[in-house]
C-alpha cells in the first residue's frame, strides 16, 4: 500500500502503509501509548514542555513523562476545571503545558475553562483527551466521550487532531508541541491496529490518501480509518466498487482542498468517525462541500444515542461503525450519485 497516487495536482503522496491489513496479524497498540511516547519525545526536545494530570497519569500514559521529568510533572487530582485553568497560567508564563484526562471530563467538564482561560487568551495549552469514543468499552456512557469534537469545534483558534493509530498519535503529539496555539489531541484506550509505518508522513492540517478510488470517497478519522480500509477492500471484491479512503486526521483546521478534491473525483462521500454525527468531523466535511462542491453524503458514527457498556468490538458493531455498516453506507452513497 505504499506509494499512493497524487491526491491533488502538485501534491504527491507517499503513504507507506503496512502491507497486510489482516486484523489477525496486524500489530495492535493503544493510541494512548502513542501519546505517552510522543509526550516524552516532546519533553526531550523542549524544556518548556510540562505535563499536568488529573489523577490519571497511568491511564492516560502520562506516567512515562512523570518518570522521565519528575520536576516538570504536576498532579492536581480530580479537578479538571483547575487542570485547564491552571494550565493557562503556565502557558502565559512561558511553559508549554500538556494536560490530560478522560475526554469526557476534559474538555467535557472543563469546557468553560478551555474556552475562556485557554482559548480566549490564546494560551499555548495542549489538551489530551483520552478514552474517547464508545470503544472505551465497559466503562459505559459516563466515560465514553462522543461529543468532544462537537463542543470544541466552535471555539476559535483551537487545533483538533484525531490520529488513526498509535504511531500517528505519537507524531501528532510531537507536532502540536511545536505549535504556539491551543490544541486538542483525541485518542482511545483499547489496542487498535497500527496501519502506518515509520516512513508514513504526517503534517497537521493535511489529510492523507490511504487508498485511491473513483466510485465513493470514504473520509475517516481515528481508529475507524482501519475499518474504512477494510470496508473499501471488501467492496472492491464483492461489488466492484473502488472506494477512496482519506485519513482526515486534522478536524480543525480541516484540509478543505483535499475534501473538495476527493468529492470531485468520486461524486459521493461517506464520513466515518467514532463520535456523534451531529457536530463532528463529518459535519465539517458537509459544511465544506455545501460551499464548494455538493455531493451525496452518508454519515457513519453515533446517531443521536448515548454510549453503553460492552466490549469495544460489540459496541462498534452495535453503533454501526464496523466494516459492514461502512460498506452499506458506501453502497447508499453510490446509489445516490446523479
Amino acid at each position: 500500500m505504499s506509494g499512493a497516487p497524487s491526491l491533488l495536482p502538485g501534491r504527491p503522496e507517499a503513504m507507506h502503509l503496512v502491507d497486510n491489513l489482516d486484523a489477525r496479524v496486524v500489530q495492535q497498540v493503544a493510541t494512548r501509548d502513542g501519546f505517552g511516547e510522543g509526550l516524552v519525545e516532546a519533553g526531550r526536545r523542549d524544556a518548556r514542555v510540562v505535563a499536568v494530570c488529573a489523577d490519571l497519569a497511568e491511564s492516560t500514559r502520562m506516567q512515562a513523562f512523570r518518570d522521565a521529568f519528575p520536576d516538570r510533572f504536576i498532579e492536581v487530582g480530580v479537578q479538571e476545571q483547575l487542570l485547564a485553568a491552571m494550565s493557562a497560567g503556565l502557558a502565559l508564563a512561558g511553559k508549554i503545558p500538556f494536560i490530560a484526562s478522560y475526554a469526557m471530563f476534559c474538555p467535557g467538564r472543563a469546557w468553560e475553562q478551555v474556552r475562556t482561560n485557554i482559548c480566549l487568551n490564546q494560551a499555548n495549552v495542549k489538551i489530551a483527551g483520552a478514552h474517547a469514543g464508545v470503544s472505551v468499552g465497559p466503562d459505559g456512557a459516563t466515560h465514553q466521550a462522543i461529543e468532544d469534537i462537537a463542543i470544541l469545534r466552535p471555539i476559535p483558534d483551537i487545533t483538533i487532531v484525531v490520529p488513526c493509530d498509535a504511531r500517528q498519535t505519537k507524531l501528532a503529539t510531537q507536532a502540536i508541541a511545536r505549535t504556539s496555539s491551543p490544541a486538542y489531541v483525541r485518542f482511545g484506550r483499547e489496542k487498535s491496529p497500527v496501519i502506518t509505518t515509520e516512513e508514513t508522513p504526517f503534517e497537521l492540517g493535511r489529510a492523507q490518501l490511504f487508498r485511491d478510488g473513483h466510485d465513493v470517497a470514504i473520509i475517516a478519522c481515528g481508529i475507524l480509518v482501519f475499518n474504512a480500509l477494510i470496508a473499501a477492500d471488501e467492496l472492491a471484491r464483492s461489488d466492484g466498487l473502488e472506494c477512496l479512503v482519506l485519513n482526515n486526521h486534522t478536524v480543525k483546521p480541516m484540509d478543505a482542498e483535499a475534501v473538495e478534491g476527493v468529492a470531485r473525483r468520486c461524486g459521493a462521500v461517506v464520513t466515518v468517525e467514532e463520535h456523534e454525527v451531529h457536530g463532528g468531523m463529518g459535519s465539517r466535511v458537509a459544511e465544506i462541500l455545501a460551499e464548494r462542491h455538493p455531493v451525496p453524503i452518508e454519515f457513519v458514527g453515533v446517531h443521536d444515542r448515548f454510549g453503553q457498556s460492552g466490549t469495544p468490538a460489540e459496541l462498534l458493531e452495535a453503533y454501526g461503525m464496523a466494516p459492514p455498516s461502512i460498506r452499506d453506507a458506501a453502497r447508499r452513497a453510490f446509489a445516490r450519485k446523479p
